[in-house]
């Protein structure tokens, strides 16, 4: 039965559907089992366009494009690819967020690979099932901070599977080459525990000592199957994500997002701020909320500018305070630091500050920055407090979702009188204040990982280095021209992400065999080998 030539139309890597010309469908023997009418890519492409604008909630698109996904892979992403602005928060944040907590209630179909803590010691022999003959990447996730929503267990899945429709569309990955997957170690969720309709372990998460092993057993297991894969770690808890990346980062093709990649995007969006505000990094004094895994990536990024200047490590780290759910930071406070939290905890404060407010008020900074994930925490009195002393103040709300964000455009816009430098992790409309119009920039990790990833594929890199993710950052910054940055564009559009990944791959590949880290003998034309390497979406497959 499932050799039947008919069964092509089953396959999503294989079929085009109406797309079949009659030659095929003879060949095939698909004649009587599709419509008439032969269709182009872009008649289908148009048709799933209207399709998906007819839905009434994004939950509702969400899960047409992942079905269309399933159906037929060409289709799907020819239809993002040349819609990308619009689908990017379907099919990633803040949708995306939304179709994990959801997860069991709306599964339709497998995508991926679930590694639990019952497969110990089986884990190699479970990859022999992945159908495809390559895995070029992987983006792993154990679903214990999903976004700013917390332990979502194996729902966090659409995680790892959103990213990589990302890395194939704005880099050119090939779709049968990219490999999600689920390491679960359980959920302390109790909701999810209790719900009948959860697809994971249904028991808390497993302790360190076996946590470890496990995580281990994967990545020793994926790059025995897969010796030149790079793995992606994303949305993985702070009581982990450090210590994987510091163990991992030296011995495998392996980056965090949330730690590297959103420090590198973020390095971007300020080195154009610092051009927008033209005031030196030395004069800058930052203020971030919160001190996870993007705080801390974000400030070692920034710290990269102060070493530009000629600024001591020391002597930067008096340029940031940081603040958690207990107050700023210090040494002196009285409570156990984590180890990335003492490189920037103050020395000079023998007095405690334990509000936003009290610190703005004390620091009087330049810029303010949100990785927090508590919707709201930039209230006006911050704001207002902080844009008495500055001329133009540096606002960056980036927790994700939309509604874990710190303040919105609107509010930043219209408490600092349209003087801020705005950036936000999710998207905002433009916002009409005082009869301007302000396009806020979003501090999305999707100018940096595609290109950076495809970089460190293309040239087989031994490591993902901290220079490379700095050469991305600055190349991001180089699409936006002086005369822009001084209107307060700190980012590129979205829409020149294919362009943006390109130079990004081309120069970090350059990076990467200026640093001897690039395995593969470096071609005549570094451009003309990134290009083609990547994936273009039509029914002609000379061109995959």
């Amino acid at each position: 039965m499932q050799s039947k030539p008919s069964f092509i139309l089953r396959n999503p890597s294989a079929n085009k559907g109406t797309g079949f010309n009659n030659e095929e469908r003879e060949k095939l023997g698909l004649k009587g089992l599709l419509p008439p009418k032969v269709e182009s890519l872009q008649e289908q492409s148009d048709r799933a366009l209207s399709q998906f604008t007819s839905f009434n909630t994004n939950l509702e698109r969400y899960i047409f494009l992942n079905c269309l996904r399933d159906r037929n892979e060409t289709l799907f992403y020819y239809l993002l690819s040349n819609n990308l602005e619009l689908m990017m928060p379907i099919i990633y944040t803040p949708t995306v967020g939304e179709a994990c907590q959801k997860f069991g209630n709306e599964f339709r179909f497998a995508q991926g690979m679930y590694f639990a803590s019952q497969d110990k010691g089986n884990i190699r022999a479970m990859m022999d099932n992945w159908p495809a003959d390559g895995v070029d990447i992987i983006v792993v996730s154990d679903g214990s901070r999903i976004l700013g929503l917390g332990d979502l267990g194996t729902n966090g899945m659409g995680i790892p599977v959103g990213k990589l429709q990302l890395y194939v569309a704005g880099a050119g990955f090939h779709p049968t080459r990219t490999l999600p997957v689920i390491i679960d170690s359980g959920t302390n969720t109790k909701k999810y525990l209790e719900d009948k309709y959860y697809l994971g372990e249904r028991h808390p998460r497993i302790p360190d000592a076996e946590y470890y092993p496990l995580v281990d057993e994967f990545l020793a297991a994926a790059y025995n199957k897969w010796p030149k894969v790079i793995v992606q770690f994303e949305d993985i808890s702070n009581d982990h994500c450090f210590n994987l990346l510091d163990e991992y980062r030296n011995k495998y093709l392996c980056f965090n997002d949330d730690i590297q990649g959103t420090g590198s995007v973020i390095l971007s969006g300020f080195i154009n701020a610092v051009r927008a505000v033209q005031k030196p990094i030395q004069e800058h004094r930052m203020v971030f909320l919160g001190a996870g895994s993007a705080g801390i990536g974000v400030a070692d990024c920034i710290m990269s500018l102060f070493d530009e200047a000629g600024v001591s490590k020391e002597q930067a780290r008096k340029s940031f305070w940081f603040v958690d759910s207990k107050g700023l930071i210090t040494t002196t406070r009285g409570d156990e630091l984590t180890s990335q939290k003492k490189q920037y905890a103050r020395e000079d404060y023998t007095y405690q500050l334990k509000s936003l407010l009290e610190v703005v008020r004390d620091v009087k900074p330049t810029a303010i920055i949100g990785l927090s994930g508590i919707g709201g925490s930039f209230s006006q009195e911050v704001i207002e407090e902080m844009a008495k002393h500055v001329e133009k103040p540096i606002v960056f709300a980036l927790s994700n979702p939309t509604t874990n964000a710190e303040c919105t455009a609107e509010q930043a816009y219209q408490w600092t009188d349209g003087r801020c430098i705005f950036a936000s992790g999710s998207p905002f409309k433009p916002v009409e204040y005082k009869g301007k119009t302000f396009v806020p920039g979003q501090g999305n990790n999707m100018y940096i990982f595609p290109g950076l990833g495809l970089a460190a594929s293309v040239c087989e890199a031994k490591h993902v280095t901290d220079a490379m993710i700095i050469t991305a950052a600055k190349t991001l910054a180089s699409f936006v021209e002086d005369s822009e940055v001084l209107t307060g564009k700190i980012y590129p559009g979205l829409q020149h992400i294919r362009e943006i990944s390109t130079r990004i791959a081309i120069k970090v590949i350059e990076k990467a065999y200026e640093e001897g880290m690039a395995q593969l003998p470096r071609p005549d034309s570094i451009e003309a080998l990134v290009k083609s390497r990547q994936y273009v979406p039509t029914y002609d497959n000379s061109k995959n």
